[in-house]
């Protein structure tokens, strides 16, 4: 049988790949997969770091009101490895027996709040709880200075009325 070449193709060519192409293509969407992982795989580790020193710092701060470890929340990575993707760490944040001790207490809930270079919402929240905390306490304290300088001001006056005793209180 001849062929011409120079005759009109009467089909459409077939067009054939051979397995060398193949395995290009499977290793090129191979290479997109890893490459993909492995920014994923990156970008959990950075995440990792950044809660664990973000919970630290609290930690550090935190001092004698920290009340047990960090508690951390985890992502599997495509590695089959377990990363911390948030945390947070318990403090006391109840007021002491005294108002001057409250009032030292704040500034370390307020500290141990702040003590991340990017404090979350929450822990902007600590601190404001804080800082009113704060304010109360002072406030006692102003009260309970006044009333030490100011002993009448802290009488009990009883008065009989008509219709029995009356106590009247003055603070």
């Amino acid at each position: 049988m001849n062929i011409d070449a120079s005759a009109p193709l009467t089909e459409n060519p077939i067009t054939r790949f051979s397995a060398a192409s193949n395995k290009t293509e499977e290793t090129s969407t191979t290479n997109a997969s890893n490459r993909q992982e492995n920014q994923q795989i990156q970008e959990l580790k950075a995440r990792d770091l950044t809660v664990r020193t973000h919970e630290a710092a609290h930690i550090a701060a935190g001092g004698n009101i920290v009340r047990g470890e960090a508690n951390f929340s985890f992502q599997r990575g495509p590695d089959g490895v377990q990363y911390a993707v948030g945390g947070d760490v318990r403090i006391d944040t109840s007021k002491e027996n005294t108002a001057e001790a409250t009032l030292r207490k704040t500034e370390q809930i307020r500290s141990a709040a702040l003590a991340p270079a990017q404090p979350s919402t929450q822990d902007r929240t600590v601190a404001a709880q804080a800082a009113q905390m704060a304010i109360e306490a002072r406030a006692e304290i102003k009260q309970q200075q006044a009333d030490k300088t100011n002993p009448e001001s802290n009488n009990t006056t009883i008065s009989e009325g008509s219709a029995g005793n009356i106590v009247d209180i003055t603070i």
